[in-house]
């Protein structure tokens, strides 16, 4: 017993001796971390850090982190400053010997923008970096997003446990003490979620103030966004996003009613590919509607097709204010940002290599666009319906809406296609931009824009606005402090090297870059406190476009992706019914495509020698539907018709007139007693007749009455089978017309729609485009029974009520009718 005693004692005076190897020291914006190599033996660490007379101050155990062969620590709420490090292993509850870091410098963060309009400090840390008194932090780990804990004042239940939960706690704005929500690690979809986001609320209270942020380079919401809505003071940084799976499409999304929000510093990579066509990397990165007072700095946007969407149906230009500054938008495409009524400063960015355009002005808005590096961006600034945006296309860039102001200093612009400067002489209306030959310099009233007539504000020459006063860097400086500061901390740990030869002009999915991110697996083993994480689960992305809906023709790709520790994928039930699929197993993808014959269903599962397998379904439904409308025409075609059977007819021996669709109508049938029109259709369908002008009597359809107005009846939602059209009063008909309105051939633009998921248990989500306003839903059994109307611009249906079986729906928006076929099961 003494001699185990002696090498016991033995071996922890060995391990107290023991002096961990520190590999790096760096310090950050407001924060610093440190590397060291792992000591045999050791039960954990701390980690300490000193500032001139701030010295030994232990920091949280779960910012140590376990990564194999190395451990990091991050020190987060640092003032700027000289700061070192010191890192102790602990072994039966001793510490041993320490290792002090070299120094290492802190710097400030870029507080410039309107977030910090009125004395402002958006988020739970004071403007030297240090969190505000009585902060309370919420560490969130994979381990944990579920379980999480805390007691929130005025929460609904207490104690509050989930992320979700927690912040709905706060929601109501009872609890002013500062909460940092800090993730740590490779975070995936919660448990409890509201549309596939992570919402920030607080009732726009201004006492309280949120900070949601990553912990080191490697924190990320994976396949979640997060969405402000009805908040103050609020902090979003050093996350990054991927594979945004959420109902309302954005890796960042301020919904409505919030102010002075600061988002800076994260990186934003892919979202899950929507059902439109330029959603293809994912639907919007970082959008801002019905807010004021925000800043969006720092961001490195990778290779996003739809960066910033400023505005959308705010319907007025006053007190609109955001800034968009030091941004890296890295060969994205376009919306950068796209601007509808609000007055913006976009000042310090770096375009880099953008295949579409820069910034976008419409419906009245002001943009302040100075200081910014301007690389191969095809159009640098464009207002909407004048100058370069028409210049190729009477359509434009911006839906046909008003233009508003772009005032232009100082920007570095090289390789664009095309850009115009206002010119009184040559370009007094064709314009893109207002090239200011001053900072200060204002634009006169006079200068509007084509469509709309709308005048720049000025709000940059408003001295009580920062911009007035703002020391603005020149664009080249500017570029290298996006290069060197934009994105998480030490440029996050995943990088992509873009071909500017190829990816400069190219708007499409770069698949390197998509592949990336499929197979991406975090390198984090642990967290200390936590117990260990297994690495390398096996992860499949399911498309967007699961359960997709094929009213008729070749079906859109459903694309697969595994990563992980995942090697391969199989796929159960294809090929079938013209459907087949394509494995790349570089890109670790399965592509489905066809044109579909039948109902089909499949599955495709992971395989891989760890982890645990994961299987995605598809389910692709046809709709035969016909496509075309059935016409009959009595002054082309008397009483020949492949589609209706006249029995008893007689045509009119006296020619009439009517007019209708741009058509002039003399030949006319007598609807009398004994006249009989007979027709089946195999669809759901809408039908119309056109009888004489000043007829408004009625007309039959299966012997039920429908009352003509000056001579014409619209007969809707038509259900299949055969019908018959019969007298009601005495008249003529001119024409007939069977239109088959759940099919194709209504709007071109109809398939942007997305509806899942399909099939639906309870709810039903309706995707639609940032710019479509909903109007009026309505859902049919399969006989053209209509089952739900909903009126308004409303994304969620509830068919919890309604039977199992085949539904037909159609939505109509500002944009025309899209219509659908879902199974609720």
């Amino acid at each position: 017993m003494k001699r185990l005693f002696y090498i016991t004692f033995l071996f922890m005076s060995l391990n107290m001796a023991a002096q961990v190897t520190i590999t790096q020291a760096t310090g950050w914006k407001e924060c610093a971390y440190v590397k060291w190599e792992p000591l045999e033996g050791v039960d954990f660490y701390r980690v300490y850090y000193t500032c001139g007379a701030l010295t030994d101050q232990i920091i949280d155990t779960q910012l140590i982190r376990s990564y194999g062969s190395y451990f990091r620590a991050d020190v987060l709420g640092l003032a700027p400053g000289t700061y070192t490090m010191k890192v102790v292993p602990v072994t039966a509850g001793v510490e041993g010997t320490p290792a002090v870091s070299s120094s290492v410098t802190v710097t400030a963060h870029d507080r410039n923008g309107f977030a910090h309009e009125g004395g402002k400090v958006p988020g739970a840390y004071n403007l030297d970096g240090t969190l505000k008194t009585n902060a309370v932090v919420l560490y969130i780990t994979q381990n944990t997003k579920n379980t999480c804990s805390m007691t929130v004042t005025g929460a609904t239940a207490n104690p509050c446990v989930g992320l979700q939960t927690i912040l709905d706690g706060f929601k109501k704005g009872n609890d002013l003490r500062p909460l940092a929500v800090r993730l740590i690690g490779n975070i995936t979809d919660l448990s409890n979620m509201l549309n596939g986001d992570i919402v920030i609320e607080n009732k726009n209270t201004a006492g309280s103030s949120i900070t949601f942020e990553g912990v080191g380079s490697d924190a990320y919401c994976n396949g979640w966004g997060v969405r402000v809505k009805s908040a103050s003071n609020i902090e979003i940084r050093n996350l990054g996003f991927m594979l945004t799976n959420a109902a309302e499409g954005d890796n960042i999304g301020l919904q409505q009613d919030n102010d002075h929000v600061w988002i800076h510093n994260n990186d934003m990579f892919y979202g899950a590919a929507g059902g439109d066509a330029d959603q293809a990397k994912g639907d919007g990165a970082l959008d801002c509607k019905r807010s004021t007072y925000v800043t969006m700095s720092y961001n490195h946007f990778w290779d996003s097709g739809k960066c910033n969407l400023l505005g959308l149906s705010e319907a007025t230009t006053t007190d609109l204010y955001v800034t968009y500054h030091h941004n890296w938008y890295d060969h994205s495409d376009s919306r950068h940002p796209r601007v509808r009524y609000y007055s913006a400063h976009i000042y310090n960015n770096y375009f880099d290599g953008n295949s579409k355009y820069g910034s976008g002005s419409t419906l009245g808005s002001s943009l302040f666009v100075e200081g910014n590096y301007f690389r191969n961006c095809k159009y640098p600034m464009l207002t909407s319906q004048q100058g370069t945006d028409i210049y190729n296309s009477p359509e434009g860039t911006f839906s046909g809406e008003d233009g508003g102001t772009i005032k232009a200093f100082n920007n570095s612009m090289s390789g664009q296609t095309r850009f115009v400067a206002y010119d009184a002489v040559n370009f007094p209306v064709q314009f893109d931009a207002y090239v200011a030959t001053t900072r200060n310099e204002t634009i006169p009233s006079s200068i509007t824009s084509r469509l709309g007539g709308n005048s720049y504000n000025n709000f940059d020459t408003n001295p009580a606005l920062y911009v007035n006063s703002l020391v603005v860097e020149d664009p080249t400086t500017a570029r290298d402090n996006v290069i060197a500061y934009s994105g998480r901390v030490g440029a996050g740990d995943l990088t992509w090297t873009f071909n500017n030869g190829a990816d400069d002009t190219s708007s499409a999915v770069n698949t390197g870059l998509a592949a990336a991110l499929a197979g991406y697996t975090s390198s984090l083993v642990y967290i200390q406190g936590e117990a260990v994480v297994i690495p390398n689960t096996q992860t499949l992305n399911v498309p967007n476009n699961n359960d997709q809906i094929v009213l008729s023709g070749p079906m859109a790709d459903m694309v697969f992706t595994w990563g992980g520790s995942a090697t391969d994928a199989t796929v159960n039930g294809l090929p079938a019914s013209g459907i087949d699929y394509v494995k790349d197993t570089v890109a670790k993808t399965i592509t489905v495509s066809g044109t579909p014959t039948a109902d089909v269903s499949f599955t495709v599962t992971t395989s891989g020698p760890t982890g645990t397998p994961v299987t995605g379904s598809g389910t692709i439904t046809t709709n035969n539907i016909p496509t075309g409308d059935e016409i009959h025409n009595f002054t082309l075609q008397t009483l020949n018709s492949s589609f209706y059977t006249f029995t008893s007819c007689n045509m009119n021996s006296t020619p009439g007139s009517a007019t209708y669709d741009g058509l002039t109508l003399t030949a006319r049938l007598k609807m009398e007693t004994a006249t009989s029109i007979t027709y089946t259709t195999p669809a759901i369908s809408t039908l119309t007749l056109v009888c004489d002008p000043t007829f408004n009597g009625p007309i039959k359809l299966d012997n039920v009455n429908y009352t003509t107005s000056g001579g014409i009846v619209v007969i809707p939602s038509v259900p299949a089978g055969a019908h018959t059209i019969s007298k009601g009063s005495t008249t003529n008909l001119y024409y007939i017309k069977t239109e088959y309105t759940l099919g194709l051939g209504e709007n071109p633009n109809q398939q942007k729609l997305v509806l899942y998921p399909n099939p639906v248990t309870n709810t039903l989500n309706i995707a639609a485009s940032d710019s479509e306003v909903i109007q009026e839903i309505a859902v049919y059994n399969i006989i053209g029974q209509q089952v739900k109307n909903v009126k308004g611009d409303i994304r969620l249906i509830d068919m919890s009520d309604l039977r199992n079986g085949t539904y037909l729906v159609k939505v109509q928006t500002d944009h025309g009718i899209f219509n659908g076929k879902i199974v609720k099961n």
